[in-house]
């Protein structure tokens, strides 16, 4: 059974998470991977989730303060032998939840064509793609969605 709870960049287990998600991006990246690195710190972040199954950490992702009413996901990822159970749907609910519940109204995020994975869940997930947001303009890699969430606590 899969647990999900609300931590901040300072939890062990999201670092950890962070180091495998790194790796995998510089391989997908390639020569870009610094360009993206340098958007990709992982201190200070309030709003983190991880996912657990049977205590192990398997998924995470967070949310950061972006724009007035906008929070931007960050650092989404899954283990790659949990990939295919939800995980990654179930931490980004809770995201999204968690920025609704903070009176934020929609979750903007960047993510590489190199990763159709991630492009495949945040469609499924309802987000619409949007044109390339700050640092990213202009990056012919970068695919950028957004979602409203306004709805997502019921409210």
């Amino acid at each position: 059974m899969i647990r999900i709870i609300r931590t901040d960049s300072d939890n062990l287990d999201f670092i950890n998470l962070v180091k495998h998600l790194d790796a995998d991006l510089a391989e997908r990246d390639g020569k870009d991977h610094s360009f993206y690195a340098q958007f990709n710190k992982i201190d200070k972040i309030k709003h983190v989730v991880v996912a657990y199954e049977n205590e192990e950490a398997v998924g995470c992702g967070a949310i950061k303060d972006y724009a007035p009413g906008m929070m931007e996901v960050k650092r989404m990822y899954t283990l790659p032998s949990f990939r295919g159970k939800g995980i990654a749907s179930k931490v980004l609910s809770e995201l999204e939840t968690w920025a609704a519940e903070l009176a934020y109204e929609k979750c903007l995020l960047e993510t590489g064509k190199k990763q159709p994975e991630a492009i495949a869940l945040y469609k499924k997930n309802g987000y619409k793609k949007v044109s390339n947001y700050g640092q990213y303009v202009g990056i012919e890699n970068s695919i950028c969605f957004e979602k409203d969430i306004s709805s997502a606590t019921g409210g």
